[in-house]
């Protein structure tokens, strides 16, 4: 992996979808590395990233023993990454062929331009697939409502998957202090970007339901950041 870019993707029973997504973002004719890391996943995700690997030059997966959320995952892609050296830029995206690779030049592109940038749902030209669930959309909608106003950011999709980091800017984050498990895990990384100053810019993305599979939100990771970023911005550690 000698390239300044690099996907970081987290797959978790994603066997379905992890080939597609890889063959589209190499499609781009970027270049670009892709990093998939893997919880383990019982239905063979890693077993068929390994497969890939050798007749793919630019892949590369960190095989994790369990199953602990989106947060541990991407911290430890980043402290891998960032240890190895070398990359400007750091793509976050899902596995589930929701985010489209063909956004990934915008957000390099703007990246060019801020220190972190987000593909955006809710600026002016993003949006979401009208067959996405009721639940999904209210706790998309109303959770960005609350991140913005508890954690006091100026940020119109808080818990964007879909990003572009400048490696300096993570670089400046401690990679090893308390983070959430699921989707909260995405408000915290922006809370400690903008409060170390750095700048934040939005993408707008059309956001669609999975293709395959089935998704990995739950109540739990709802309550689990609703509790944590209230103790977070009244800076009570848990």
């Amino acid at each position: 992996m000698a390239n300044d870019i690099v996907v970081v993707v987290p797959t978790y029973n994603e066997s379905e979808n992890i080939g597609r997504l890889i063959e589209e973002i190499n499609l781009l004719r970027l270049p670009l590395d892709i990093l998939i890391v893997d919880d383990n996943s019982p239905d063979g995700t890693g077993e068929m990233v390994e497969a890939l690997k050798k007749r793919i030059a630019n892949i590369d997966i960190i095989h994790r023993r369990e199953k602990e959320g989106l947060g541990p995952a991407y911290l430890e892609a980043f402290r891998y990454l960032l240890a190895e050296g070398g990359y400007k830029y750091i793509v976050q995206m899902d596995a589930d062929l929701s985010h489209d690779p063909k956004d990934i030049p915008r957000l390099l592109e703007a990246a060019s331009r801020c220190d972190a940038a987000i593909g955006s749902r809710y600026v002016k030209g993003g949006g979401a697939a009208s067959d996405w669930g009721i639940f999904r959309k209210m706790i998309s909608r109303y959770g960005n409502f609350y991140a913005r106003v508890i954690a006091g950011l100026e940020v119109s999709d808080c818990t964007a998957g879909f990003k572009c980091y400048r490696a300096e800017a993570l670089r400046s984050i401690d990679l090893n202090k308390k983070f959430l498990n699921g989707y909260g895990f995405q408000v915290q990384m922006l809370y400690e970007l903008e409060r170390k100053g750095f700048k934040l810019c939005e993408v707008p993305i059309y956001f669609t339901e999975r293709r395959k599979g089935a998704s990995k939100m739950s109540l739990n990771i709802v309550v689990e950041a609703f509790f944590y970023l209230l103790l977070m911005r009244l800076g009570i550690k848990k």
